[in-house]
C-alpha cells in the first residue's frame, strides 16, 4: 500500500498552549483511518491542517506527495472535506449548490447521480433547510465528493444524528471506501470507529497515546476480558471477585455489575464464583475499543476536556 499522507512532527500552539504537540502517522491509501480524542484532544486542529484550512507551527504535512504549507493548490483538487457544520446558501437547490461547487474543480460528477447515490434525487429541487439531520449529514458528505477528490475528510459525521440515521452514514461511508478513496475522519463514537476503522490514533492533550489497527489496540488491552451480570445475590461474592478483577456498578444499579479480567484463567474463576448465583442475565465478551481509550487517557471520550 502507498502512503497518500505523511504527517511528521506535527505542532500547532496558539501562544503558550501547543493544541498538537509533535505527532507523527501515516494514512495508507484505500484505507479508514479514524482520529479519536475527547474535545480539546487536538483531532480537528490536525485534520485542519492536513486539509490546508489552519497553518502549523511546526514539522511537516504531506498529501499525495505534495507538501501542505508550499503546495497546498496541488492538493486542493485531490480532496474532499466534510467539516463539523457547514453552511450552504439558503436559495439554492441541492442539485444547484452541487453543480456550484462542481464548478469550481477542472472536473466533477453530476449532481443527479450523487444525490441518487445517497438516495436524496427526489430532494434535487428542495433547499437544504428542507432536510431532516440524516439527509443534511448525508448531502454534507456527498458535497464533499463532487470532485471525486482520491482522499475524503469527515470530521464527526454522525455527531447528532438518531441511531439509524447514523447507520446509514456508516453505509455511505462503506460505500466511499469500497470506490478505493481513502477517508480520513474523526468522531466520539467508539463503536462506529471500531466497525469503520482499519486503524486508529488515540489523541490526548495534543498527542497520540496510541495507533493501530483497531482488532490489534483491542488485543493489548490490560483487561481484555469482560462479564457483565445481574444478579440481587452478588453481595456475598463481591470481595472475592475484586480480588481477581475490576468491578463496577452499572449505572449506580445495586444489581447490575460489569467485571474485567486481564487473564483466561481469572476469567474461568470469575464465572465459577457468579454462575451459583443463577443471575438473571449473564454475558462474556471481550474488551471494545471504548475500554482502550479509558485506559490510555483515564477518561470516557464523552467527558469535556
Amino acid at each position: 500500500m502507498s502512503t497518500v499522507i505523511s504527517v511528521k512532527n506535527l505542532v500547532k500552539r496558539y501562544g503558550k498552549l501547543s493544541a498538537v504537540d509533535g505527532i507523527s502517522f501515516e494514512v495508507q491509501k484505500g484505507e479508514v483511518f479514524g482520529l479519536l480524542g475527547e474535545n480539546g484532544a487536538g483531532k480537528t486542529t490536525t485534520l485542519e491542517i492536513i486539509e490546508g484550512l489552519r497553518q502549523l507551527t511546526k514539522g511537516t504535512v504531506k498529501v499525495l506527495g505534495h507538501d501542505v504549507a508550499t503546495e497546498m493548490s496541488s492538493v486542493k483538487s485531490k480532496i474532499g472535506v466534510q467539516l463539523q457544520s457547514s453552511a450552504y446558501y439558503s436559495y439554492l437547490t441541492l442539485k444547484e449548490i452541487l453543480e456550484l461547487f462542481g464548478s469550481f474543480y477542472p472536473k466533477s460528477l453530476e449532481a443527479g447521480k450523487l444525490l441518487k447515490s445517497v438516495n436524496l434525487e427526489d430532494k434535487a429541487s428542495s433547499f437544504v433547510g428542507a432536510l431532516s439531520g440524516g439527509q443534511r449529514q448525508r448531502f454534507s458528505i456527498v458535497a464533499s465528493l463532487v470532485n471525486d477528490p482520491q482522499i475524503v475528510f469527515l470530521d464527526e459525521p454522525t455527531t447528532g444524528l438518531d441511531p439509524l440515521a447514523r447507520r446509514n452514514l456508516w453505509e455511505l461511508i462503506t460505500q466511499i471506501k469500497s470506490q478505493g478513496k481513502t477517508i480520513m475522519l474523526t468522531t466520539h463514537y467508539m463503536e462506529e470507529a471500531e466497525l469503520l476503522c482499519d486503524r486508529v490514533a488515540i489523541m490526548d492533550k495534543g498527542k497520540i497515546v496510541a495507533l493501530d489497527k483497531t482488532h490489534k489496540l483491542v488485543e493489548r488491552a490490560s483487561k481484555p476480558f469482560k462479564i457483565s451480570f445481574i444478579s440481587p445475590k452478588a453481595e456475598g461474592i463481591a470481595p472475592k471477585l475484586r480480588k481477581i478483577g475490576t468491578l463496577t456498578e452499572l449505572g449506580g444499579k445495586s444489581d447490575h455489575f460489569e467485571l474485567t479480567l486481564s487473564t483466561q484463567a481469572n476469567l474461568h474463576r470469575a464465572l465459577d464464583l457468579i454462575r451459583p448465583l443463577n443471575p438473571d442475565s449473564l454475558t462474556v465478551s471481550r474488551a471494545s475499543l471504548e475500554d482502550v481509550f479509558i485506559e490510555k487517557t483515564g477518561r470516557n471520550i464523552t467527558e469535556e476536556g
